[in-house]
């Protein structure tokens, strides 16, 4: 008997129709106009707006990243433990040297040491070592690459804002408290001079002793310099002011480099 062969049809893919195109170049329109613009706005201490700068995308363009985050973030937290927690096991506990009492005819129990974890005063049985190491390593591109997804996310979101630079007469709280204040009033940024612990972020090129003074009593705020740039310090600040763009994008894309 001839064995018949059986051929199998290809669907053919359904051509598109006019409304489905034109809803198909509709939503790629609407999401041009959503993308986030790497043509940031510049603003000088008194909120007033004072120029522009092209963002590379490399730095503040990169999509979100949760399984890279997620895995620098825990590293980093792991590496700030201590792990100094410290409970001793019965060969540590001074004493017990002694057999409480004989083996038989008290009708008690039978026990060899009185600093057994079962009694008072005795050992810890699976309690914290001091010897035991949280630290995890961190690739240096990783953590490179973690930050720059966070500062992308930070930027499309509206928390990163660019002032020209933060000069002050001396080291005066005062002048700092209405430099945050008069940037509050760019929208997006009412809450920088709010009390919470991770309000706002401030990178400057190089820290100054007028500076460090100056926001040193404002609760809510982070000085960093530039280059210390993190992954979890950007990622914990709820607003990150950058001072000196230009002299920004220098450090950062050298730490991209």
């Amino acid at each position: 008997m001839a064995e018949t062969s059986k051929t199998t049809k290809k669907a053919s893919a359904k051509p598109l129709t006019k409304e489905k195109a034109e809803k198909v170049v509709q939503k790629a329109q609407e999401k041009r106009k959503t993308a986030p613009s790497l043509e940031a706005t510049i603003y000088s201490q008194k909120g007033s707006k004072s120029g522009s700068i092209a963002l590379p995308s490399a730095l503040f363009g990169l999509t979100w990243n949760n399984a890279l985050v997620h895995q620098v973030i825990n590293g980093m937290l792991a590496n700030k433990r201590a792990g100094t927690a410290h409970t001793k096991d019965r060969g540590e506990v001074s004493g017990g040297g002694k057999k409480p009492w004989k083996q038989k005819g008290t009708g008690r129990a039978r026990h060899g040491s009185s600093r057994s974890p079962v009694w008072v005063g005795g050992g810890v049985t699976h309690g914290p070592r001091s010897d035991k190491d949280y630290s995890q390593k961190i690739n240096k591109k990783m953590s490179t690459k973690a930050l720059f997804t966070i500062l992308s996310r930070k930027y499309a979101d509206g928390k990163v804002l660019f002032v020209e630079s933060l000069v002050f007469g001396g080291p005066k709280t005062k002048d700092a408290a209405a430099t945050l204040s008069a940037l509050a009033s760019v929208e997006g940024f009412e809450k920088i001079a709010s009390k919470k612990p991770t309000a706002v972020l401030i990178a400057v090129p190089k820290k100054t002793d007028g500076l460090v003074k100056s926001f040193a009593n404002l609760p809510g705020v982070t000085l960093i310099e530039t280059k210390d740039f993190s992954a979890l310090s950007t990622f914990v600040a709820n607003h990150i002011l950058i001072a000196d763009p230009s002299a920004a994008l220098e450090v950062l894309g050298a730490k991209s480099a």
